[in-house]
């Protein structure tokens, strides 16, 4: 974790072993965001886990988890919503702003996010092993 990563309610984060917030990564989370090994949040990413509810008089703050899966990479300056799910191994692509689940092994892009293509599945080797490619 970077020393310029700001976090709201740090209590709520969960990393996984080898996974990395970058430089000036915003983690506003007021639920749960659950982080998976060797997944990587890139430098100005936004994770948010709250938002309002525009339909009542008072604005309720409304909030959902966010869950990044093992060996995924949301890439720079991407906006991750409450209640999104980001699949093992999927890309988002720079800049993103992503409000709806992420398959596994996809890379997308945009805003709101698109499918772009399939992922090859690789993964980091840990040093155990020289094996790079899932069954």
């Amino acid at each position: 974790m970077h020393s310029s990563v700001r976090i709201w309610g740090p209590w709520n984060l969960e990393m996984g072993p080898f996974s990395c917030l970058s430089p000036q990564v915003d983690c506003y989370a007021v639920n749960t965001v659950r982080i998976g090994a060797y997944a990587t949040i890139s430098q100005y990413c936004f994770l948010c886990t709250a938002s309002h509810d525009p339909d009542t008089s008072d604005m309720q703050l409304t909030t959902a988890p966010i869950a990044i899966g093992d060996h995924a990479w949301v890439a720079a300056d991407a906006f991750v919503g409450p209640g999104v799910t980001i699949g093992e191994g999927a890309v988002i692509g720079a800049r993103s702003t992503v409000f709806k689940d992420v398959s596994p092994w996809v890379i997308v892009a945009g805003n709101p996010v698109r499918m772009l293509r399939k992922r090859t599945r690789a993964v980091a080797c840990d040093g155990t092993s020289t094996g790079m490619e899932l069954p």
